[in-house]
């Protein structure tokens, strides 16, 4: 590879956008477990045992094992655009001895899977890099049971990073309601429900 491109990505590493695969490496420095460590995300998302959870974006799998260990009669369903990611996400569960993991290719802005078909969507410190977060969002809406739960987590230095205040705007006008909020404002986890549409039956 050239130079060059070697300096594009590293641009794109620490500049906006989807985080080059090369740079994978940067995403499992120590110093990101003092700023939201898998285990605190996961004790702040309701992960129940049973649960049909799905990550979208997943990069690589730096939150997913303990998400996936929680699972003991569920299952987590890792989604990323980068082929590159997944198989370091898959290499991660194999050495775990996790069988309850399935790794999707796929863009955030179509989801392939049938409508309610999850509990729990979360999403680390990616809704910034989604090219059309909206659609992102309303593929959200679908998968999601009706009382799934969707949890957006952000964390600085992330340089696509979304404030609190942000996020719950964008979520409203695509159809969620705020159900709670854990951690600081560089690093935070927000939690939402699906508000009801207008004329829909109630469970």
């Amino acid at each position: 590879m050239s130079l060059r491109r070697h300096l594009e990505n590293l641009r794109r590493a620490i500049g906006k956008g989807v985080f080059p695969e090369q740079f994978s490496w940067l995403l499992e420095l120590r110093a990101r477990r003092l700023l939201l460590s898998p285990a605190r995300l996961a004790a702040r998302m309701p992960v129940e045992p049973h649960l049909s959870v799905l990550e979208v974006g997943a990069g690589s799998g730096f939150y997913s094992i303990d998400v996936a260990r929680r699972l003991t009669r569920g299952r987590l369903s890792l989604v990323d655009v980068r082929p590159g990611m997944l198989q370091r996400c898959r290499a991660k569960a194999a050495a775990a001895g996790l069988t309850n993991v399935a790794f999707v290719v796929s863009d955030a802005a179509a989801l392939p899977f049938a409508s309610a078909a999850f509990d729990l969507v979360y999403l680390v410190a990616v809704l910034g890099e989604i090219r059309d977060a909206d659609a992102a969002i309303a593929e959200v809406r679908r998968v999601l049971r009706p009382a799934g739960v969707l949890s957006v987590s952000e964390h600085l230095p992330d340089p696509d990073f979304t404030t609190r205040t942000t996020l719950r705007s964008r979520l409203h006008r695509c159809g969620f309601s705020p159900i709670g909020d854990e951690g600081p404002w560089w690093a935070y986890t927000s939690t939402f429900c699906l508000r009801p549409q207008p004329g829909a039956a109630s469970e």
